[in-house]
């Protein structure tokens, strides 16, 4: 028989309570993030979105990308996140946005704080891995529920290693993980792909891209009519 062995995930609380404390050192980790967003915004085709949802917009890194070039000028964009610390963050980042720019402190159990097919693009980088995996399929649930048709679905994630090094790193990721979850700030490596199925969706951009030694999971996918 074999035995399957799955890392606990960090409560709510504590991640809460951890990315309070951690969310002026956030946009730190860059160096392993960066390639990887990258992909993503070369294959999510954001210059031609009218209406974009975060999942976990963090200090408003991304979205403060998208607003300063990526974006039309008619284009909202609204946001969520579990910290309130990071939420103030954000608010503060995209200020000059404000007119068209909404961002929520919420709970992940309230689900997402939108109307059906109110969004072309349901974004959510690096946030996934955190979460339960009974979770992560509700929120691709919600995504589907709240994008148009052949809206797109843009996830990034931390992911299983390919490569002797990047093996190497998510051994000692997840050791860590193992011992305390919030030793790595509650993430794990996941499989995307696990959760977004090709019955839904249709997969427009799917790719494992590894910086630093860390490898990412990019994945873009449309909406099914």
């Amino acid at each position: 028989m074999v035995m399957v062995h799955r890392l606990r995930v960090a409560s709510q609380d504590r991640i809460e309570g951890f990315y309070d404390w951690f969310a002026a050192r956030q946009d730190w980790q860059t160096f392993y993030e960066n390639r990887a967003l990258t992909a993503l915004l070369d294959h999510a085709d954001f210059g031609s979105a009218t209406a974009i949802f975060e999942l976990g917009m963090g200090t408003g890194r991304f979205a403060e990308h998208l607003l300063s070039g990526c974006l039309s000028d008619c284009c909202r964009y609204a946001g969520i996140d579990v910290s309130g610390t990071m939420v103030g963050l954000a608010k503060q980042r995209l200020k000059r946005w404000e007119d068209r720019v909404s961002i929520l402190h919420t709970e992940p159990s309230a689900g997402i704080p939108a109307d059906d097919l109110s969004f072309d693009r349901f974004v959510a980088t690096y946030v996934l891995d955190l979460l339960p995996e009974a979770q992560i399929a509700a929120f691709v649930n919600e995504a589907h529920r709240i994008l148009l048709p052949h809206g797109l679905l843009c996830l990034v994630s931390l992911t299983k290693g390919e490569t002797p090094l990047s093996r190497a790193v998510c051994a000692l990721w997840t050791g860590l993980h193992r011992i305390n979850p919030l030793l790595v700030g509650g993430c794990r490596p996941i499989r995307l792909s696990r959760h977004v199925t090709l019955g839904p969706w249709e997969y427009r951009f799917h790719r494992i891209i590894t910086a630093f030694g860390v490898p990412s999971e990019v994945l873009v996918a449309a909406k099914k009519e």
